[in-house]
């Protein structure tokens, strides 16, 4: 979702007349707004800074501004967009700053500041100042407050380039835009091969660390919110809140995601992400019998899961849930469309490839493509969450993989009847009766109404070797 210039102030998205500049000083806005300091502009116009420095106070005055941010959307006839719900902040990516003199390493740094606009716009879950809007204002914030209030949002990231003919390292660095308070940098050393493999692979790194349920922006956000009165929450914090107890997979948490996720939607019935989680919710709440109606949570899945996709029809992850639903359903020539499509609009999301990796070994095509699959997911994303060593424990086990699995799933959440069934199975597989039945008799305990033939059927576990596995082994510790 690119989000153009949002919130900014009436005086500077207004269709006024602009008072008019003299040919020098447009000459001095033009380059300053583009981000030259003092001395490049001078250099440009055989001007002392000083002189510079002069001609800026002027135009500020005319044009009534206060910052370079918004002497560029002025420069550049930038408008604001209509107003959007006050549900979530705005991300304003600044153009890379390339550091080497090489023309060749700033059309790449420029390259991959677009590709960072686009794919965070995709998968960071708020809305993305499109970056033509942000090519035009340098490589980073003059002044964070002016900044972040002239564009309405609230992170600022920017980021260095340098590089030589052997390595690059790229840093990048996410800002609070009211205090300029550093939130969280990282720094991405790689070795100069193919260039636009290159550019890929770094774009792919910071998006998978800074998107996703628990990447920087996430936490951030979450962090924020915790120190928020619950009667201030707004939609979106309701949404991020909901995703920390979603992946808790308990049942507890689960009921609990629900119940922010609907809370989220009736604050802002458009926000997308969280119909996606509420579908995803209802899914868990059928394949673990959190619920006491199973037909009741295919049902609630199957509404969530179709709202996301009316209103984003490119989301991968509604997609992919959409794709299990049809798996639950038996239409698997359905779930596999649903899968590829899912896969088409997030190849590079790790989110989106962890869950489809479980997707395609349990419930539709090919299980032997799981394992590139959560293992790439990995790689993008190093802060990778429980839920995905969850995911790729099951993958583990139906690739017969069972000592793996088990320290797969062992790094997973320890409270989900999902995590713990292929736990007692993959001892039951390597004959340690006495863990297994351990497991068993927690199951029986703490979740008597789950069941290897229910958890087939709610998953669902539609891939017939999966069901095949999961039913052999389970016959060595009955499961009651």
């Amino acid at each position: 979702m690119n989000h153009d210039a949002a919130s900014i102030p009436a005086a500077l998205s207004a269709r006024q007349p602009v008072p008019a500049l003299s040919e020098r000083e447009r000459a001095v806005a033009e380059r300053f707004a583009a981000g030259l300091t003092y001395r490049e502009i001078g250099e440009a116009l055989f001007i002392a800074p000083s002189t510079v420095r002069t001609h800026l106070a002027a135009i500020y005055e005319k044009l009534g501004v206060r910052s370079k941010v918004a002497l560029a959307m002025h420069i550049n006839a930038v408008t604001a967009m209509p107003a959007v719900p006050d549900t979530s902040p705005v991300l304003a990516i600044f153009p890379v700053e390339c550091l080497s003199a090489d023309e060749q390493w700033r059309r790449f740094a420029r390259g991959l500041s677009s590709d960072i606009t686009i794919d965070l716009a995709r998968y960071a879950d708020l809305p993305v100042i499109a970056f033509h809007t942000m090519k035009a204002l340098g490589s980073k914030p003059a002044d964070f407050a002016a900044d972040g209030k002239a564009l309405g949002a609230a992170y600022l990231l920017s980021g260095q380039l340098r590089a030589d003919t052997q390595r690059v390292r790229l840093t990048m660095e996410l800002a609070d835009a009211r205090t300029g308070v550093s939130l969280w940098s990282e720094r991405f050393d790689r070795s100069v091969e193919d260039i636009f493999a290159l550019q890929d692979s770094l774009t792919e790194s910071v998006i998978n660390v800074l998107a996703g349920c628990f990447g920087a922006i996430a936490t951030v956000g979450r962090n924020a919110i915790l120190r928020k009165p619950p009667a201030s929450l707004r939609a979106y914090d309701c949404y991020l809140l909901g995703v920390e107890q979603h992946n808790t997979f308990s049942r507890s948490g689960n009921r609990e995601a629900i119940r922010l996720f609907s809370r989220a939607l009736e604050l802002d019935p458009t926000l997308v992400k969280a119909w996606t989680e509420l579908a995803y919710a209802y899914s868990i709440e059928a394949c673990n019998g959190f619920g006491d109606n199973l037909s009741a949570s295919i049902a609630k899945w199957r509404w969530a899961a179709e709202n996301a996709l009316r209103l984003d029809p490119s989301d991968s992850t509604a997609h992919n849930c959409f794709g299990d639903l049809m798996g639950c359903l038996g239409d698997l020539e359905a779930a596999e469309r649903a899968h590829r499509r899912a896969f088409e609009c997030g190849s590079n999301h790790a989110d989106t490839l962890a869950l489809l990796a479980g997707s395609k070994a349990l419930v539709a095509g090919d299980p032997a493509e799981a394992i590139p699959l959560i293992e790439r997911a990995m790689r993008l994303n190093p802060l990778s969450p429980p839920w995905y060593f969850g995911m790729q424990g099951r993958v583990l086990f139906t690739a017969g993989r069972h000592r793996e699995a088990i320290a797969a799933l062992r790094r997973s959440t320890p409270d989900s009847p999902h995590v713990l069934i292929f736990l007692m199975l993959a001892h039951a597989k390597l004959g340690e009766g006495r863990e297994a039945a351990a497991i068993a008799d927690r199951l029986r305990t703490e979740f008597p109404s789950f069941s290897v033939e229910g958890f087939i059927s709610g998953y669902p576990v539609s891939n017939p070797g999966a069901a095949r596995a999961i039913r052999e082994a389970a016959k060595l510790v009955p499961l009651c």
